[in-house]
């Protein structure tokens, strides 16, 4: 049964105008590993016609619908309007985690004040996302594939452990995590190295091709990865290669 205590309830805010319709399903299934999302926004001119692929979809994913009228052209305020509503939600309900989507760097500062109170904030956006807004995120997931989407999930993964393996940044963060929770023997228990992980940075598996934080893990040649049978099924552990 979902957690529908304060602690796991969600607010879901969409801009509309910078965010794919075609990706909902992914973004309610995702938050859905954080909570139960009772609130859904979607902000933009539903005049426009750019915008019918979310009008589609609003019903059928019980999402509330935002007017934003043009001030002038080619500008409205879809940006203050969710920004209000993100700190109105912020003091007067019980939410500790707020699932932003937007590729719109301008709500870097929104994030960060999100943050300081404590709550948890999951950006969803494209892969040309600013790096501040990404950064900012307690985790951000990309929404658009790799750029080229023809190329078999085979191939794909590979592709995203090359990757992996060229973000020095990262593998010191992989590497450190692993130190930190690990046992005499080197092993450490994959629920503290996903959480030290967190605490660094805006880092989903998921972004990678990964459905499991294990199999990113498996897959990189530095780590060995074992199943702890002594700490009951389902138990996962990971250390450094020698």
């Amino acid at each position: 049964m979902p957690n529908a205590s304060p602690e796991g309830s969600i607010a879901l805010l969409i801009d509309a105008d910078n965010a794919p319709s075609s990706k909902i399903d992914f973004i309610i299934s995702e938050l859905a590993t954080y909570g139960v999302v009772n609130i859904r926004k979607a902000y933009g001119n539903w005049t426009k016609r750019g915008l019918e692929g979310w009008i589609n979809v609003l019903h059928e994913y019980a999402i509330a619908p935002t007017q934003c009228f043009d001030l002038i052209k080619g500008k409205n305020a879809t940006d203050m309007a969710l920004l209000i509503d993100a700190m109105d939600i912020l003091y007067t309900r019980q939410v500790n985690t707020f699932g932003l989507v937007s590729s719109d760097c301008d709500f870097t500062p929104l994030v960060c004040r999100l943050r300081e109170d404590g709550k948890q904030v999951i950006g969803f956006g494209r892969q040309n996302s600013p790096a501040p807004f990404v950064l900012a995120c307690s985790h951000f997931i990309y929404l658009d594939e790799e750029p080229n989407d023809k190329t078999p999930p085979k191939r794909r993964r590979e592709s995203s452990v090359s990757s992996l393996q060229q973000n020095t940044k990262l593998m010191n963060t992989l590497r450190t995590a692993v130190k930190e929770a690990a046992d005499d023997d080197g092993w450490a228990a994959l629920g503290p190295v996903g959480a030290h992980i967190s605490n660094q940075g805006p880092f989903s598996h998921r972004t990678y091709g990964f459905p499991k934080l294990s199999d990113m893990f498996e897959a990189i040649d530095l780590f060995e990865v074992q199943k702890d049978r002594q700490a009951g099924p389902g138990s996962v552990r990971v250390r450094l290669k020698k």
